[in-house]
């Protein structure tokens, strides 16, 4: 489990197609002393296992499914990645409750500055919009948000300078696809209607 709490933005150091899947080294600012073999962390959004480790880098492999289903599919070497690694019981739950499995893709369809902050409004694919709602929580590349307003299928975010600098939102364009995942308890509510 995580945060949707941004703690690095890693870099793609590399990337290979192994008889499976796909493998990627991952650069980051962090200690890889103490990141177990296995260990779960989150890269834009998407919970991998950390199957090899160095100095200053970590290695995950990708199934084609989540080739398929996420942004994973696009990257290459150099590509920055928002990182986090999992929760431990008692650390701060500075943002909301997110699995690390994206449920969608949505795009980027305007960026405006406001103030200091930025508007972003992102299309969410249907059926997933149905479980996006104001002032409720949504993972965006793995960031925890809070979702401003809805209209259809699109919906608002006000991202504040520190968030903007401090992931890889800052770099987003118009057109841009994003990881999403839905608020956990969004899911099991609607879930439970559909069955009622």
């Amino acid at each position: 489990m995580f945060t949707g709490i941004i703690t690095d933005i890693g870099r793609v150091r590399s990337v290979a197609q192994t008889a499976r899947d796909r493998r990627y080294e991952v650069e980051t600012a962090w200690d890889v002393a103490g990141i177990d073999m296995g260990a779960s962390i989150s890269h834009a959004g998407v919970c991998l296992t950390v199957v090899e480790k160095a100095d200053n880098w970590f290695a995950v492999e990708v199934s084609g499914e989540t080739l398929d289903r996420t942004t994973l599919g696009d990257w290459a070497a150099g590509t920055p990645v928002n990182l986090e690694r999992a929760t431990r019981v008692g650390d701060e739950l500075g943002g909301h409750i997110v699995s690390g499995h994206v449920d969608g893709l949505g795009t980027v369809v305007e960026i405006t500055p406001e103030g200091g902050s930025h508007r972003i409004i992102v299309e969410a694919p249907a059926p997933l919009h149905r479980f996006i709602a104001a002032k409720g929580s949504i993972t965006v590349d793995g960031v925890s948000l809070t979702v401003n307003v809805v209209d259809g299928r699109r919906f608002g975010l006000n991202i504040i300078p520190h968030t903007w600098e401090a992931t890889t939102l800052g770099a987003l364009k118009v057109g841009d696809a994003v990881n999403l995942e839905i608020d956990m308890l969004a899911r099991y509510l609607a879930r439970w209607q559909e069955t009622a």
